[in-house]
């Protein structure tokens, strides 16, 4: 087909369906291989593939004017998803890209956004998987996520990413805006590309109708098994052998919870929740006869979730004995429940007996004021996070630390507030995220003044909308703007997130590092000391944070007096109350630190000066390990 053939009328292929299209799994990818299954392509195929690619670029589509007063029809998406096959998906999305602008600039708003998924779908089904494999890497690195299990080594083949779809699969997504709209807010950099559109293609395939039922379930499984999860998950202390960390296949697990689902065995009405809540519902560890047995075994009511932790009796015994890792040879649920366990057992037990009743779940670890914790969190009634059940207040354990499935990165406060709060369900949110889009795209397209005025509109509808916010610093920063404009800027954004503590002293910090960039050291050490103390009454987790952050910089730049002032400081100012959080993020670095520089008597000072400061209760983990630092030093 010809380009010239596009206007007035796209013209109109056989549209033969076959079996998945295949793709290419890289060649160390065994979890994934092994789940989807082998895909190659005919070598005439892949020369196809190769040789589209290299020409589309001269190829120029235009879409017929009638098309854009409206959002994409059926027989318009068959169309474009035939010109993508023939000529290339790069020149099918600069020509949607371009009309979709069109329409957004005639206020045609709805219109647009339709488009605007089909160009980000176009965009993504045209990227060759040798390009996306290497971002992705840098990406993996640059998060910190490559841990043991993460594939090192690829060898991804010169086609596009639409390799890894059937033709029925690809033009399903590209004309179903919901299931869009849940994919483009929820992808992360970290999403392994080729997996996650072998797992749809797989579970699209197997029986479309549940698929599309249950599509918000399918997208959640396909982000989260894309890659192996990491051997620590979902906590450390049970060995490899009592409990394998391996993810369930994505039909078996799409087969499963869908089953549930349709015979009330679950507590949650699936149907109702989106992928980025159940995501924390698929990421099972426990094999699925134990979840069966705790859909059986486990009768608590969804109001009533949290006493499946306190179901488990704690064992005191272990604790005294200092026992933290699990002492069997299996790590079965029933086990658990019946020979009892310490608190990491008891939040393992509970997020799994959850997640066979179909709750999404959360397992917690954090530090207190003597020692460390485990608790979850789980989606209620209301469809809120209670994220303390198990939790012990009295002990001041903070916000605490869990692992996000998708990215097996740590999960971030603001996002778990902003699942809570469902803001990105109302109109506001939808309207933001459509500025938002579209100042992506004028980005992409060099515009940057377009850009800047876009990502204002974004931030203007909601303000609590994050990469709007980055969209328009970076936009500045494309301007050229000047850093003082800049840092009002980041004062807004901070301002905005108020109510997301994590978020507001992220964006402070970055208020405090331009001005120190611009020579302005003394004000970048008072904003940093100001943030400290709103901090240090309800978030002494973010206090630590910046602590710890001050302390780095003047081990790194200061005279070892200056290092030991700056130490006295912190544990004056925040040492009080700060645990062992505290302890291990500031007080053992710089101790260690003195002790790499043979200055022994400041550290034995600096340490008993932290003793003094956080008081460990006698015969505490904080105790017991603030003894072992100072023989240490003897």
């Amino acid at each position: 087909m010809k380009a010239t053939n596009v206007r007035p009328r796209l013209e109109r292929g056989a549209a033969e369906e076959g079996g998945p299209a295949t793709g290419f799994p890289p060649s160390n990818f065994s979890g994934v291989a092994a789940r989807t299954g082998p895909r190659r392509l005919p070598d005439g195929m892949r020369y196809l593939f190769c040789l589209l690619w290299c020409s589309s670029q001269l190829l120029a589509l235009d879409l017929p004017a009638g098309w854009l007063v409206h959002a994409p029809t059926p027989a318009e998406l068959d169309d474009l998803m035939q010109a993508g096959e023939t000529q290339g998906w790069p020149a099918v999305t600069a020509a949607v890209q371009a009309g979709a602008l069109q329409a957004y600039e005639q206020g045609r708003t709805d219109v647009a956004e339709s488009w605007l998924y089909v160009a980000r779908w176009g965009a993504l089904f045209g990227e060759p998987e040798t390009q996306f494999v290497g971002n992705w890497v840098k990406a993996v690195a640059a998060a910190k996520v490559d841990y043991s299990g993460m594939p090192r080594s690829f060898t991804p083949p010169a086609a596009p990413l639409s390799a890894h779809l059937s033709r029925a699969t690809g033009r399903w997504l590209l004309g179903d805006r919901k299931f869009s709209e849940s994919f483009f807010e929820l992808r992360s950099s970290l999403d392994y590309l080729p997996a996650v559109f072998d797992i749809l293609d797989q579970l699209y395939t197997a029986d479309p109708a549940r698929f599309q039922l249950y599509a918000q379930l399918a997208l959640a499984i396909a982000v989260v098994y894309d890659v192996p999860p990491p051997h620590t998950w979902p906590h450390w202390q049970v060995s490899q052998t009592a409990l394998p960390r391996r993810l369930p296949a994505p039909l078996d697990a799409f087969a499963f919870f869908v089953q549930a689902d349709e015979k009330s065995a679950a507590l949650q009405h699936l149907t109702r929740l989106d992928a980025g809540e159940l995501k924390f519902l698929v990421d099972v560890v426990a094999p699925f006869p134990e979840l069966r047995w705790a859909q059986t075994n486990v009768h608590f009511s969804l109001a009533e979730l949290d006493k499946s932790y306190s179901a488990v009796s704690y064992r005191q015994d272990r604790w005294l004995h200092d026992e933290s890792n699990w002492p069997d040879a299996t790590y079965e649920l029933a086990r658990i429940l019946k020979e009892g366990g310490i608190c990491v057992d008891q939040a393992y037990f509970a997020t799994q007996a959850g997640k066979a009743r179909g709750v999404p779940t959360i397992y917690f670890h954090g530090v207190g004021q003597d020692g460390r914790h485990a608790w979850f969190g789980y989606l209620d009634g209301s469809q809120r996070w209670k994220l303390d059940a198990g939790r012990y207040g009295e002990q001041r354990f903070v916000t605490g630390q869990a692992q996000d499935p998708q990215t097996w990165g740590n999960l971030s406060d603001h996002e778990l507030g902003f699942l809570a709060d469902g803001f990105r369900r109302l109109p506001p949110y939808q309207q933001s995220r459509l500025q938002a889009a579209v100042a992506e795209l004028y980005v992409q397209l060099g515009r940057v003044p377009e850009a800047v005025a876009t990502a204002r509109k974004a931030v203007g509808y909601e303000h609590r909308n994050l990469p709007a916010w980055e969209l328009l610093l970076a936009a500045q920063a494309a301007a050229g703007t000047e850093p003082k404009v800049r840092e009002t800027t980041l004062r807004e954004a901070a301002l905005a997130f108020q109510r997301y503590p994590d978020l507001n002293a992220h964006f402070t910090q970055k208020v405090a590092d331009s001005m120190r960039a611009r020579g302005e050291s003394s004000a970048a050490d008072f904003e940093e000391r100001m943030l400290a103390r709103k901090n240090q009454d309800q978030r002494s987790d973010l206090t630590i944070d910046e602590a710890a952050t001050i302390m780095q910089r003047a081990m790194t730049d200061q005279t070892v007096v200056v290092q030991e002032q700056t130490f006295r400081r912190m544990v004056d100012q925040f040492g009080h109350g700060g645990g062992v959080d505290f302890y291990d993020r500031v007080v053992r670095p710089f101790v260690n630190h003195l002790l790499a520089g043979k200055d022994l008597l400041a550290a034995r000072e600096g340490l008993a000066q932290a003793r003094t400061a956080l008081a460990p209760e006698p015969g505490s983990q904080l105790d017991q390990e603030m003894t072992a630092l100072a023989a240490k030093l003897k």
